[in-house]
């Protein structure tokens, strides 16, 4: 085996040993690298470098305020008013709580970008109502979880951001118009799915709403809704860029928290200001690091010799994107979300590009594959956050998943050979070429 093989080797298992060790992936990444660069003579100034070199990126000032933003809202009662927005829209239907359920999620994950915020902030409220009205345990907490993996494909989203960043200068822009219709696709799935349950279970319909009050709850709801249209509408219209409308939105979303809703007080700005610099934090050191594996990847040449492998297996495109997904499935079941962006994206990219599919539409991939990750142990964080919220036992709740997961990849499958799915939304609206 030569040097650069041992190197290689030297680099995956070592990092591989310290996650099965449970050490922090931004440690684990860390400590690979530099055992790593000490094998190869590196110079350790080289990595030390290259940390600051991945955080040093305009681009990334985006996500500190897409974060506090989804923390104001979060504390600011936003939570109750897109609950009772979605019952107005679709609790009528059999079934009408889980339906709520999923269309709460998708105007929550549109505005704070977070599946685990969706299911402490709505979980709280939709998992006790939905037992009380007759609904399992199980299939509330089900119905919670697999929704809330919207808000990662609905813009905005900081892992777009992120992975906008590691696939070279990303259109941000291009890229939260391409979720939109795929998060309505899942969105649209997971109710069939849940239309069929309350059929086949006999689960109730929902209370009638008087037309006085449905324009009221619509009132309510609209100042919340209104900060997707200043982001997204911002940055497609070439008003500011995707940092400036983050920042904006946080501004309009603290003043609609604090002087439309009055929910959200001063006092309560000293959290919201720790939970979203403690957010922050573990992202940004998770990019650094997997910066400086990254280098280290390609200072050894793995995406070259990663795409040859994949490529010397077969060269039928079917084959090589189904490969693909179900790399990216496993490895969402035992890592986290931001990690695996900045790791894959360098690595996987030049491989879709040569079966012809563009980097849009391998980022709504991605993160459709690792959101599914987030409701797959050992490491489904969202999987988990809904057990705690609904006390329940993660076995029971996986075995109610079930189809879910099912319904979840055929959406994979549509968004992967289906271009049109990611693409008509932006290239209607910002052609290539306009940012």
């Amino acid at each position: 085996m030569g040097n650069e093989s041992f190197a290689i080797a030297l680099l995956l298992v070592s990092f591989a040993v310290l996650v099965i060790c449970k050490q922090p992936v931004s440690f684990a990444l860390m400590i690979s690298s530099i055992i790593t660069m000490l094998y190869l003579k590196v110079p350790l100034m080289t990595m030390v470098q290259t940390l600051a070199k991945s955080v040093n990126s305009f681009s990334l000032l985006a996500i500190p305020f897409f974060i506090l933003m989804g923390e104001i809202m979060g504390a600011g009662g936003i939570s109750d008013r897109l609950f009772r927005f979605a019952n107005m829209l679709v609790g009528r239907l059999p079934g009408g709580l889980a339906h709520v359920n999923v269309l709460a999620s998708m105007f929550f994950g549109g505005i704070s970008g977070s599946a685990v915020a969706d299911v402490a902030s709505l979980g709280k409220i939709e998992i006790p109502m939905m037992e009380n009205a007759g609904y399992s345990k199980q299939f509330s907490i089900a119905v919670t979880a697999a929704s809330a993996c919207q808000g990662l494909i609905i813009p905005p989203s900081h892992n777009m951001v992120v992975y906008a960043m590691a696939a070279g200068g990303v259109s941000v822009g291009r890229l939260f118009l391409a979720g939109y219709a795929p998060g309505v696709l899942l969105g649209v799935m997971l109710m069939i799915l849940c239309a069929y349950f309350a059929i086949k279970r006999n689960y109730p319909r929902g209370e009638k709403i008087t037309l006085k009050e449905a324009l009221r709850i619509t009132w309510e709801a609209f100042f919340a809704i209104l900060s997707m249209v200043i982001v997204v509408g911002g940055v497609v219209c070439g008003w500011f860029t995707a940092t400036e409308a983050a920042a904006i939105a946080s501004v309009y979303c603290f003043i609609v928290a604090t002087c439309i809703y009055k929910q959200l007080k001063l006092k309560m700005m000293g959290r919201v200001l720790f939970n979203t610099v403690k957010t922050l934090s573990m992202v940004y050191i998770l990019i650094a690091a997997a910066g400086a594996f990254g280098w280290v990847l390609a200072y050894l040449r793995v995406p070259a010799k990663f795409a040859a492998f994949i490529l010397g297996i077969s060269d039928n495109r079917v084959v090589i994107l189904l490969l693909i997904n179900l790399l990216l499935l496993f490895l969402g079941c035992i890592m986290d979300m931001a990690p695996l962006i900045l790791i894959m994206t360098p690595i996987l990219l030049p491989i879709v590009r040569s079966v012809g599919m563009g980097e849009i539409q391998f980022g709504i991939m991605l993160i459709m594959n690792l959101a599914i990750g987030l409701l797959t142990p050992p490491v489904g964080s969202c999987l988990f956050a809904a057990c705690s919220v609904g006390e329940s036992d993660i076995e029971s709740v996986t075995k109610e998943l079930l189809p879910f997961y099912a319904m979840m990849v055929i959406t994979l499958l549509l968004i992967t050979f289906v271009p049109a799915i990611s693409l008509t939304i932006p290239d209607w609206l910002m052609p290539i070429g306009k940012r």
